[in-house]
This record gives structure tokens, C-alpha cells and sequence, in this order.
């Protein structure tokens, strides 16, 4: 059977919580803990104004809180696990105890994963796809924390073929998430857009998304305010949220089921107005005889 990213995916996270994908696109608010985010470096970077932040992306529309205590721009400056730690797990730790949302923890180490999973995280997102330190995985099926494994060119040999090089990463990714022990109902997978891309590779990569469904899996897709935006409209990171919304609407179209944006509110229209146009669609094709 042909997989259909619309249809009903019941994904299983920590802590009991599941949450439905396929039918309505998911929102997945950015909260960087960080002062040097290529973006929003600075502005969130104490656990009181993250806080605030994230309780905002809640109104917003905002189904998941992605906490992140490292920059993963290309030239941000490394930060060690106790400062990692030191970052975020306030922050977690006050989202669990004061909101009811859906909480995720960007990281790719094992023990910072593991200590925001017991303060309250529900989802390891992890950057460098379980292959920096594969440990991550073990820690998802020890937890039952959902897994969200992006794709990375960073620091490897990419293959010419963009579509073919997400498989051949990807693939080893499962592999490593399997070993473990972690279940396919856990995992969403990421394409990594930005991510030792350059804007042609992107482009590419939004034009052939709908290739990914091979994989059997939902999709999150993490494009805001990235530079290839920028490449495509003149802006500046901070004024590239238009753009970013327009990616949130086409690639939505194309079956991506969790978007991970800076600025939720233009990005909930943008999904409304492509989910209203797919369930037309839907219900024009139930309709013929």
C-alpha cells in the first residue's frame, strides 16, 4: 500500500502523551536558549524570558516548544554539556510545571537528553541524526520519548543526488534507532533544510519532498528564516518570515506534517490556508462517482 502522509499518525512521546499528525499540519515553536542564535541570538537566552516566550508560542497556535541551549549555525561557538544543561533544563522544568504543552528537547547528547526527558521533555529532537552520539537512541527507548532524526551533510561526503543522500543517511539513522529499540510510532524525520545545503540543494530538496514518503514517516521540516530563503527574496534573517511561511504552505501541500518556525502566528494562517485547500481537494475527490 502507497503511504499517504495525510492519513492518521498516532505519534507516542514520553510522559503517556501522543500526538495526532497527518490530517492538520503541527506547529513547532523555536525557543532558543541561547545568545547566539543566528536569528533571535540573545533574546530568550534567561529561563524567565524563554519561559515567556514559549507561553506566547502557545497562544500563537503552537502544538509542540522546542528548547535548545546550542546554536547550530555553522560558526557559533561550541557549548559544553553542563552549560547545555544549565541552559535549558530550568526552562523545561518550569514549561512542565506551569503549561500542559508538548516538549521538546534539541539536542544530540545523550545525557542532556536523558536529564530533559526526566524534567519533563517529551521528544529528543536531535540535529546530527542519532550519528554523533548514537547513545541518543537509547535513550529514546528507555524514556518512550518521541525521536524526531534530521539529516545532516555536516562533516561527511554527500552524495550528488539531493533525494538519494537523505536516504543513504537516513537509512543508517533507522538502523541505529532500531539497535535500540525504539518503535517506528516514535519517529518523525527531518530533511535537514539549511544543514550543509546550499540554496540550489534546498530548492531541490522542497521541489522533490514528496520522494521522502518512501520512508513510510511523517516529516517535521525546519526551513524558518533560513539563509536560502534569503538567497530567493533579499532579506535578512530576521525579515524572512513571509518567506518562510510560503515554504510552511508548499510543503504542506507536499505532506510534511510538523513545521518548526520562529514566528508561529504568520505560520498558522499559512497552514490553515493550505490544510482548508487540501481537505477541498479531499472532498472533491470523495465526491466523484
Amino acid at each position: 500500500m502507497t503511504y499517504n502522509p495525510f492519513q492518521r499518525f498516532h505519534w507516542q512521546l514520553a510522559h503517556g502523551r501522543s500526538l495526532e499528525l497527518g490530517p492538520r499540519g503541527v506547529l513547532m515553536a523555536i525557543i532558543n536558549v541561547t545568545p547566539d542564535s543566528f536569528s533571535d541570538g540573545g533574546r530568550f537566552a534567561d529561563a524567565t524570558a524563554a519561559v515567556a516566550a514559549a507561553t506566547r508560542a502557545l497562544d500563537d497556535g503552537a502544538a509542540i516548544l522546542d528548547i535548545g541551549g546550542e546554536s547550530t549555525r555553522p560558526d557559533a561557538d561550541p557549548v559544553d554539556a553542563a552549560e547545555e544543561q544549565a541552559r535549558i533544563l530550568p526552562v523545561i522544568q518550569a514549561l512542565a510545571s506551569q503549561t500542559d504543552a508538548i516538549i521538546s528537547v534539541d539536542t544530540y547528547r545523550a545525557e542532556t537528553a536523558r536529564l530533559a526527558v526526566k524534567a519533563g521533555a517529551h521528544i529528543v529532537n536531535d540535529v546530527h541524526g542519532l550519528q554523533r552520539e548514537p547513545a541518543i537512541a537509547q535513550v529514546a527507548a528507555e524514556s518512550g520519548a518521541g525521536l524526531c532524526i534530521m539529516h545532516t551533510g555536516r562533516d561527511r561526503r554527500k552524495l550528488g543526488d539531493v533525494v538519494e543522500d537523505q536516504f543513504q543517511f537516513l537509512n543508517r539513522s533507522l538502523e541505529i534507532a532500531s539497535e535500540a529499540g525504539v518503535t517506528r510510532d516514535r519517529i518523525v524525520l527531518d530533511p535537514g533544510y539549511g544543514f550543509a545545503k546550499d540554496a540550489d540543494e534546498n530548492l531541490e530538496l522542497m521541489a522533490r519532498f514528496a520522494e521522502l514518503h518512501r520512508f513510510g514517516l511523517p516529516f517535521l521540516v525546519g526551513t524558518s528564516r533560513k539563509r536560502f530563503i534569503g538567497a530567493v527574496t533579499g532579506r535578512e534573517a530576521r525579515d524572512r518570515d513571509a518567506g518562510t511561511a510560503a515554504t510552511t504552505a508548499l510543503l504542506r501541500s507536499a505532506g510534511a506534517a510538523i513545521f518548526r518556525v520562529h514566528d508561529v502566528a504568520i505560520n498558522r494562517d499559512a497552514l490553515a490556508v493550505a490544510d482548508a485547500m487540501l481537505s477541498a481537494k479531499n472532498s472533491r475527490r470523495d465526491t466523484k462517482p
